[in-house]
């Protein structure tokens, strides 16, 4: 079975995008774009991952059946991805190791109903109890 045989050309462009993006990668880790940082640096990541993939791996001139495990690898990936995620996006944001923090110098534990008084927080007036 012959190879496809691409011009230099092609790699050279290739290269030079996987350059640019590159840099793109750099520039964008030093500004803050809030929570847009993650997102936009995976969505570069996988461009630079597709392009070496589909040009220097040569799968673009593939048979369908490496086309298709390819594909079946990155719709496994992305189940693992969201799993993952959806573990992670569905825990509390603002917990403690003691139970889970309300902010207001009081602490609720969990499995319990009472709620104790967050250590250093006082409700007596200053003198009182001494």
């Amino acid at each position: 079975m012959a190879g496809h045989i691409s011009p230099k050309r092609l790699y050279y462009t290739i290269f030079t995008a996987l350059m640019v993006l590159t840099a793109i990668t750099v520039a964008v880790a030093f500004v803050n774009l809030g929570t847009l940082n993650f997102p936009i640096a995976l969505g570069i990541a996988i461009t630079k991952a597709t392009l070496v993939i589909l040009f220097f791996m040569h799968l673009k001139y593939s048979s369908r059946l490496t086309k298709l495990v390819c594909g079946s690898a990155f719709f496994f990936l992305l189940v693992l991805f969201g799993l993952t995620l959806s573990d992670y996006l569905s825990r509390g944001w603002h917990t403690a190791p003691g139970g889970v923090s309300t902010g207001a110098g009081t602490r609720v534990t969990i499995g319990s109903a009472s709620a104790q008084p967050a250590p250093g927080a006082t409700d007596a007036p200053a003198g009182a109890g001494r």
